[in-house]
């Protein structure tokens, strides 16, 4: 039981922990050029940012074996350049959850920055301070909590992407099995005992990154 317990619920974690990393930063970024700048075509951006939120997995899976198959440049790319394919690799599992992830990070983050008192903005660029001072030492240390929230969530997010990672990553055990997929593949087998233990396991680990989000905003 542990062979098959213990594989998929690791994987999970790591894929999480490198796509909710890498959604961190992209999140911050986007954030800081998007929550302040006006510009034609800016809610077209960023309503393609978001779409990931209610696309249904199927799609996200299709649309990134289109663009990362070994047809595509990318695909091509990346083959020639590793003698390998993206796709049925934990990497095709990063790319899925990361995209999935991104929005609520992005969102969550955006919020933040946009809730930052502009007045103690300003007072720092009166005394001085430069656009990228103002960023690092005002608003970043200020929205913490948010950032924080968007980090959980998204992880979260990454730990549960089933769809478009069973399309795009497979189910490969040991290699591409996440514990979406294997609770899946667990229930079509017959297999209860594996499913109810990976079952719970998933809502222990995600009742305690939705609880932990709480835990920023007590007041002391």
């Amino acid at each position: 039981m542990h062979s098959e317990f213990w594989p998929p619920i690791l994987l999970s974690l790591k894929v999480a922990s490198i796509s909710a990393a890498i959604v961190l930063v992209l999140g911050i970024l986007a954030s800081r050029l998007l929550a302040f700048r006006r510009f034609r075509g800016k809610m077209v951006l960023e309503t393609f940012l978001l779409m990931p939120l209610v696309l249904p997995p199927t799609v996200i899976g299709f649309l990134l074996i289109y663009f990362f198959g070994r047809n595509s440049p990318i695909g091509s790319f990346f083959e020639d350049l590793f003698a390998r394919s993206i796709i049925f690799t934990p990497l095709a599992a990063v790319i899925a959850s990361t995209i999935v992830a991104f929005p609520l990070m992005y969102q969550t983050v955006k919020t933040g920055f946009q809730s930052v008192d502009k007045d103690i903005e300003e007072a720092a660029r009166v005394d001085g301070a430069n656009e990228l001072n103002v960023f690092f030492q005002i608003t970043l240390p200020l929205s913490v909590k948010s950032i924080i929230t968007g980090l959980i969530l998204s992880f979260a997010r990454a730990l549960g992407e089933f769809g478009a990672t069973l399309m795009f990553a497979g189910n490969i055990p040991g290699k591409t099995q996440t514990a979406p997929t294997a609770i899946y593949i667990a229930m079509e087998s017959g297999n209860m005992e594996l499913a109810w233990l990976l079952v719970l396991s998933m809502i222990l680990i995600s009742f305690l990154m939705l609880f932990t989000t709480n835990l920023p905003q007590k007041k002391p």
